[in-house]
């Protein structure tokens, strides 16, 4: 974390206030936009780099999803959080190794990032004494690039196709199939990957009809991902502002 305190001082709040009206207002224009009711889309407040007093702030502002994509910052963040007193669902987003999987299920209550059977399993040992079984959606590469993660839509590949990965996740006891996850590539444009992400949410939900969470969409395109089905968007610089440089 960039501050191991957690507190917030009343500049910073109001400056957070402020990010967290302008989002929530795109959020509403591009639901109207799209026909869609509001409630549909959870925003999730992505804090990575920032530190623990940005989360009690987001929370006090009313702010109940919060995410995280490393779990050597996010560990401690979560448990500096609950010190404080405050309980934020805790959405980890990031590429996930299974050496931290047992980590990760202490606090996290959704993985969005789950990309192989392999994972897959990690997850539902590491999770098996939890109360809740644990969300976990399946991260989609939508192209195919294995660099940025995601298991491959119509690959029957045992280890990383999007169907042996989500029936992995499915067969697991402690964990609950929730949905879909994508990250538009590079060089796309927003429409062609949330389309494309679309077309293969419609596929897997006739197969997983109870999956229906679809997380696409950051602060620069939520728009757009609203627009073609995202239920959560993944917001951190247009709420917080620039990021602190990682350490």
């Amino acid at each position: 974390m960039t501050d191991s305190s957690a507190t917030v001082r009343p500049d910073r709040r109001a400056e957070i206030a402020a990010g967290l009206d302008q989002v929530r207002a795109r959020i509403a224009g591009a639901c109207a936009d799209a026909g869609r009711d509001v409630a549909e889309v959870t925003m999730i407040a992505v804090t990575k780099t920032y530190p623990a007093g940005d989360v009690l702030a987001l929370a006090g502002l009313g702010v109940t999803d919060v995410g995280e994509n490393r779990d050597q910052e996010a560990a401690g963040k979560a448990a500096e959080v609950a010190a404080a007193g405050v309980t934020p669902r805790w959405h980890f987003i990031g590429q996930l190794q299974r050496n931290k999987a047992r980590s990760v299920v202490r606090y996290a209550d959704v993985v969005h990032s789950v990309d192989s059977v392999r994972l897959a399993r990690a997850l539902g040992t590491a999770a098996a004494d939890r109360e809740r079984p644990l969300e976990a959606l399946v991260q989609v590469s939508i192209d195919g690039d294995p660099a940025r993660g995601g298991a491959l839509p119509g690959s029957a590949d045992p280890g990383s196709g999007l169907e042996p990965v989500a029936e992995a996740v499915a067969a697991a006891p402690s964990l609950r199939l929730a949905g879909l996850m994508a990250v538009a590539p590079l060089g796309w444009a927003p429409e062609r990957a949330f389309e494309r992400l679309a077309e293969v949410a419609e596929a897997f939900r006739t197969l997983h009809p109870g999956a229906s969470a679809l997380s696409a969409g950051m602060s620069g395109d939520l728009e757009i991902a609203i627009r073609y089905g995202a239920t959560h968007v993944r917001v951190g610089s247009a709420l917080l502002g620039m990021r602190p440089t990682l350490r």
